[in-house]
C-alpha cells in the first residue's frame, strides 16, 4: 500500500479538516479523537508522510514517541484516569484504519468500559473542552 495524501490525517494537517489540536510542533501534531473510546482519547501523529512504524524514519519516530510521552503526561494530569493506554496498529489486518501512522493515548476508568472505536461522532463542544483541559495541562492556552 503507498500513502495516501487524501487521508484525514493528512487534511488535517493540511489544514482541509478542522481538528481540536491539543499540541503542536514543526514534527508533530496531537488532536483529539473525533470518536473517542473514552474521555480523553487523543491521538498524535508526525508530520511526515508516512503510512505505519515501518515507513517512518528512526529520528521521526523518536520525536513521534517523545511528543506521545509529553501529551500522555498532560492527559493524565487533565482527567485523572486509573490507567492509560497507548495504542499503535500497523496495516489493517493489526487494525489500522487511518492508514498515517499515529499513537491512541486513551485514558481507562475502573468500571468503565471502552466505546466502541469508528462508531459515533463525539459532540464538538466536549472535545473543546476536552482539549483545553489537555492544553492547560501542557501549560499552553
Amino acid at each position: 500500500m503507498s500513502y495516501d495524501t487524501n487521508n484525514i490525517f493528512a487534511r488535517i494537517l493540511r489544514g482541509e479538516i478542522p481538528a481540536h489540536k491539543v499540541f503542536e510542533d514543526e514534527a508533530t501534531l496531537a488532536f483529539m479523537d473525533v470518536m473517542p473510546q473514552s474521555e480523553g482519547h487523543t491521538l498524535v501523529i508526525p508530520k511526515v508522510a508516512a503510512e505505519n512504524l515501518f515507513d517512518l524514519a528512526p529520528a521521526d519516530l523518536g520525536r513521534l514517541i517523545q511528543v506521545t510521552q509529553k501529551v500522555a503526561v498532560a492527559v493524565r494530569e487533565a482527567f485523572r484516569p486509573d490507567g492509560l493506554t497507548l495504542m499503535q496498529f500497523n496495516g489493517p489486518e493489526a487494525g489500522q484504519t487511518v492508514f498515517h501512522i499515529h499513537f491512541h493515548i486513551v485514558p481507562r476508568y475502573v468500571g468503565v468500559g471502552l466505546r466502541s472505536h469508528s462508531r459515533q461522532m463525539a459532540d464538538n463542544a466536549l472535545l473543546a473542552d476536552h482539549a483545553q483541559r489537555i492544553r492547560a495541562a501542557l501549560g499552553k492556552p
